[in-house]
């Protein structure tokens, strides 16, 4: 046994008091008349016998008192371990708010255990220590060290956060916080599910805290959630329908079973259909819907899950163009073919230029830029399409017979293409077309069909393999390229588009299509979906506005989610030329639609965030799991709801605690004492 106050056991000295009052009282007599002496002689040695013994009792009632008292003072204990520490504690507590704590224990979501587990901990330790409450959300006020008053106060702010922290990167912020205190006891708590992927604690290095995990265990661990959605194509065309691709996960031991998916799209819901998913598995289903009007669209898919409903809407938003541009520059005259492919389709609009008087500045206006046979592409131009290629667009390139291969071969080096070789009047067949790239993907509905594939009566050399072959020679040798750059790609065909040296022109099955295609996939694939919680970097093109305010505002209205009020923010915003970026950092706090706008003006663009499915998985660690590989100043603090925490972590801290004994056993004793002198007469 051990004393966390030593020295009040000095004050064991006050037994000397009652020992000197019982002796005075000893020597106290008192004169009695009778007149049979005999008698009273008798009498005299009864009583006094009696008085004696219970004078004694009276004055061992009050020792054992006053020893009692003195020892509650002193607070003994019997130490668990042999490091119990002295003087003032610096505690900080972390309470895991992420959305997997909204999981049921026997009575209640994990957070209120947690916060529960939290004032249990707190209120274990004295009023002179003094307190960290974290949580997720890392809050600059959490980042310092407040009484236990204050502690107890913020433990009822916390909420359910979005954020999910790495359990060594909570540890580390703990560490920061606990070393600006004075105070030589350190000590750490981490309340928390111990999912999986974030119990990393072993990772953390430092012998100087005493670190205790104190572990939440829900009653089931059970989750079906919408992982990601995306579209089947990556640009969506008016009044044609989408195709979206939508991966559910079921994270539980058992099967789910009629999992209902439905679709929310510009306001109206319907249903999708079910699914039945195999325990620890995925389905990945298709959803399809018509494309009615141009410009931003919402939409959001969803399924009905309890109890962690925060991965069971997927929010997205994606624009569709009223049509798609492309430019045919041309070196001598338009090509006839090239203007009757788009001139039947109302959706895409071909504009002609030539080369020799063209304006830089529109070609973000397009998706597509076609070089007709020019016979030289100058440097500015060669530059400018190298900025378009990188900032989204599409570039298909048709080289004349007498182009001048010195600035050919400067231009596809740009583009990291190699130089073009000579011009060969040999007659070529094309014999393999590459269904797997984008341009020819789901073109045809039977690929092992006869094609029949253009021909040339002469052609360029192009590098081998640097790009992707889209149209294969018979020989192996490219007859159509790309060559990806930045977020578009360079199209380089190996012969002109002259109708006399190359009959594709005559091919409507590979012709048309492939100029669709790359005029589809020319229009940059904005994303669809942002996660909350990561550096996230929105795009969008820079317009003044009528009022010339030009602090653009993201804006989310309460429709829009569960959210109470409608939200409106200004996040941080640069602009480069014709588009501006905008970084909302940790503003965004729910799901939603945030609709970006200026002063004045209407929408401008639509972008959709959700919660990061970290926290989908519900996969926790075992005690087992986290005692091992432990540092020896962490331990876990293992005990079910019903216990007295506040009791658990004073036996953790200073061993079983002794001192209540003492004032129960004092009271006894002066109890005793009263009994004595109130019944026992002599």
């Amino acid at each position: 046994m051990q004393f966390l106050f030593p020295a009040f056991l000095t004050a064991l000295a006050v037994i000397a008091v009652p020992i000197i009052i019982h002796l005075f009282y000893f020597r106290r007599f008192k004169r009695v008349y009778f007149t049979n002496v005999r008698f009273l002689k008798e009498v005299k040695e009864e009583t006094s016998n009696r008085q004696k013994l219970r004078n004694l009792l009276v004055l061992l009632m009050r020792c054992l008192a006053i020893i009692a008292m003195v020892l509650a003072f002193a607070q003994p204990f019997i130490p668990l371990s042999s490091g119990v520490k002295k003087g003032e504690r610096a505690v900080s507590v972390f309470i895991d708010n992420s959305f997997s704590m909204n999981a049921l224990s026997k009575e209640a979501p994990l957070l209120e255990l947690a916060k529960q587990r939290a004032r249990d901990i707190i209120s274990a330790y004295d009023v002179a220590d003094r307190f960290q409450v974290l949580t997720n959300d890392f809050e600059g006020r959490d980042q310092r060290l407040v009484s236990r008053e204050d502690a107890l106060n913020r433990i009822e702010e916390v909420r359910t956060s979005p954020a999910s922290r790495d359990l060594s990167k909570v540890l580390i912020r703990q560490q920061q916080c606990l070393n600006t205190g004075k105070q030589e006891n350190k000590i750490a708590f981490v309340v928390s599910d111990f999912q999986s992927n974030i119990a990393d604690v072993a990772n953390f290095k430092d012998s100087l805290i005493q670190v205790n995990l104190v572990p939440m265990r829900a009653v089931q661990e059970r989750n079906v959630s919408v992982d990601s959605v995306w579209f089947e194509s990556p640009v969506q065309v008016l009044n044609q329908p989408a195709n979206l691709l939508v991966k559910v996960s079921n994270r539980s031991d058992e099967s789910a079973e009629e999992v209902r998916l439905s679709l929310r799209h510009d306001g109206q819901a319907k249903p999708v259909g079910s699914l039945s998913i195999p325990a620890r598995s995925t389905r990945l289903d298709t959803v399809s819907f018509n494309i009615l009007h141009a410009g931003w669209h919402e939409a959001k898919i969803s399924l009905t899950d309890y109890p962690v409903q925060f991965d069971d809407d997927y929010y997205l938003s994606f624009y569709v163009a009223e049509r798609i541009n492309v430019l045919s520059i041309n070196g001598v005259q338009p090509n006839k073919y090239l203007n009757n492919a788009f001139l039947g389709v109302k959706y895409f609009h071909l504009d002609n230029a030539d080369v020799r008087s063209l304006d830089y500045s529109k070609f973000s206006d397009y998706q597509l830029i076609v070089l007709n046979e020019p016979s030289v592409v100058s440097s500015g131009l060669a530059n400018e399409l190298k900025t378009f290629v990188q900032n989204g667009g599409n570039v298909l390139v048709f080289p004349p017979q007498t182009a001048d291969l010195g600035s050919y071969s400067a231009f596809l080096q740009t583009f990291n293409a190699g130089a073009l070789g000579s011009f060969e009047p040999v007659a070529r067949q094309a014999s393999q077309v590459n269904t797997e790239e984008f341009v020819f993907h789901d073109v045809f509905l039977n690929k092992s069909a006869n094609l029949r594939l253009p021909a040339t009566q002469g052609n360029f050399k192009l590098a081998p393999a640097r790009g992707e072959q889209i149209l294969t020679y018979r020989d192996g040798s490219a007859m159509l390229a790309k060559y990806p750059l930045g977020e578009g790609a360079l199209y380089c065909c190996a012969a002109p588009l002259a109708e006399q040296t190359n009959d594709l022109v005559r091919n409507g099955e590979i012709f048309v299509p492939m100029l669709f295609k790359m005029a589809i996939a020319g229009a940059k694939g904005r994303q669809i979906a942002f996660t909350i919680g990561k550096d996230e970097v929105l795009e969008a093109r820079h317009q003044v506005s009528t009022s010339g305010e030009t602090i653009y505002k993201l804006r989310k209205d309460a429709a829009d989610a569960a959210a109470p009020n409608a939200e409106e923010f200004i996040p941080e915003q640069r602009i480069f030329g014709s588009k501006v970026l905008l970084t909302p950092g940790t503003q965004v706090g729910d799901a939603g639609w945030y609709r970006l706008g200026l002063q004045g003006d209407s929408t401008l663009a639509v972008f959709a965030f959700n919660f990061d499915r970290k926290e989908s998985d519900l996969t926790y660690k075992s005690e087992d799991d986290l005692a091992q590989g432990l540092q020896a100043n962490m331990k876990v603090l293992s005990q079910n709801a019903e216990a007295n925490f506040s009791q658990v972590v004073g036996e953790q801290e200073r061993g079983i605690v002794l001192w209540r004994w003492c004032v129960v056993f004092a009271l006894l004793f002066l109890a005793l004492e009263v009994l004595f002198l109130r019944l026992w007469k002599v």
